[in-house]
């Protein structure tokens, strides 16, 4: 068990220097773990069995972690801490908000630091045992009402991770071609009769390994029960639309939760957070449906890069993250545009300096050498990673906006 000491932000810029230089401009990241109080853990992200409550009964059990997280978690009784990622190094830890905070340019680029003042993306594990309610995030705009940024997402499906299918490995996404927001507002108005019906004005579709999705602000959906890779925008709004799952009261606060408090029993004005052009598109998988592409120009013998959640909305690249296959005795070197969240799903072998190695259980509070942050210094430097393992070697990075000079669209798998 970790008992690293915590260096704070007021005195971590010497550390900073030194961790920068141990890793060739690499950072390595501890485990973050956070639990959401109205979901069963799917307990396929690696935590030990006995820690699964680590943060105790009331706060639900863990079906999250968190990689290269400079976002809070919007939990009830939350942590100080929840959701934000550390950096270990010489037996201390500090936090990756901070790191940025002191030296935003080395990590992140000059032009998004100038721009967003953070690192404005995060990725996740989210990992449960069944369906989550059908909810969406809001907008820009309408986050901005209450203070905070609008969260655009996507997914992936690791077969490494999903040996289990667990309860129900269907997501319902969007709404019904023909469905009207008198049909919506009628679910809202039935909320404490039990099943709103909400999806029955939806569809379901079957969740495919090694697939995924892009889902805009404003979008609804359940997301099913395998466990899922999320690069998304740096923030944790959400309104839950319907209000029973699997037996189990939503209750109306999780609705409301981002809403402005005199729009609180404002069913017109829930609705309108709906973007209701894209929940009705007739063509709704086309889309929104991904499926990897290799990018050709980034392979090579022995390693292929390929593209998971990629496309744009509305014309901006929000994110995009790609997955590295490097098979055994294999070896490259990795360059990118930008700073990216790194973590191994698959094998062992190293980074530049530093070590890579799946892991098979976690304690809670157990440092691992699975997660890294590739600085933006280091990702244009160009690193080396090497496979000395005798299986491949597979690590999904995500990246932030405006990184890639282009990125594949949605539907170019197709091509």
């Amino acid at each position: 068990m970790s008992a690293s000491e915590v260096v704070h932000k007021d005195n971590l810029g010497a550390i900073l220097d030194r961790a920068m230089d141990a890793g060739g401009g690499l950072l390595r990241l501890t485990p973050t773990w956070v639990p959401r109080s109205f979901l069963h853990p799917g307990k396929r992200i690696k935590l030990a069995p006995t820690d699964w409550y680590a943060l105790g009964a009331h706060r639900g059990g863990i079906d999250e972690r968190w990689f290269a997280s400079t976002t809070e978690a919007a939990n009830e009784g939350r942590l100080p801490d929840e959701g934000l990622s550390y950096i270990t190094c010489e037996g201390k830890r500090f936090l990756l908000i901070d790191a940025v905070a002191e030296a935003g340019a080395r990590l992140v680029g000059k032009e998004m630091f100038d721009k967003y003042g953070r690192w404005p993306v995060y990725s996740k594990f989210f990992d449960n045992a069944g369906p989550i309610p059908h909810h969406m995030h809001q907008s820009a705009d309408h986050a901005a009402l209450t203070g905070q940024e609008g969260k655009p997402e996507s997914y992936y499906f690791p077969p490494q991770v999903n040996a289990a299918e667990n309860h129900f490995d269907y997501t319902f996404m969007g709404l019904e071609p023909g469905t009207t927001k008198a049909d919506v507002r009628k679910c809202l108005e039935d909320w404490n009769k039990g099943d709103n019906g909400i999806l029955d004005l939806s569809k379901a579709y079957r969740l495919k390994r090694g697939t995924g999705w892009l889902i805009p602000a404003g979008v609804l959906h359940a997301p099913g029960s395998l466990c899922t890779y999320e690069p998304q925008w740096g923030s944790d709004v959400f309104g839950m639309f319907q209000s029973l799952v699997e037996g189990r009261e939503v209750p109306w606060s999780l609705l409301v939760k981002d809403v402005p408090e005199d729009k609180h029993q404002d069913l017109d004005f829930i609705i309108e957070q709906l973007d209701w052009e894209r929940n009705v598109d007739p063509n709704f998988k086309d889309s929104n449906y991904l499926e990897p592409i290799d990018d050709e120009e980034r392979s090579g013998g022995g390693y292929t890069d390929s593209w998971i959640c990629y496309g744009t909305i509305d014309g901006e690249q929000r994110f995009s993250a790609k997955r590295l296959t490097v098979e055994p005795g294999a070896k490259c070197t990795l360059k990118d545009p930008g700073a990216s969240g790194l973590i191994a799903i698959q094998g062992c072998g190293r980074i530049g300096a530093l070590e890579l190695q799946t892991p098979v259980m976690i304690r809670f509070g157990e440092e691992t050498t699975d997660e890294v942050f590739i600085t933006h210094e280091a990702a244009t430097a160009g690193v080396e990673v090497e496979n000395t393992g005798s299986e491949p070697l597979v690590s999904l990075r995500y990246f932030g906006p405006d990184v890639h000079a282009n990125v594949p669209e949605v539907g170019d798998y197709k091509k």
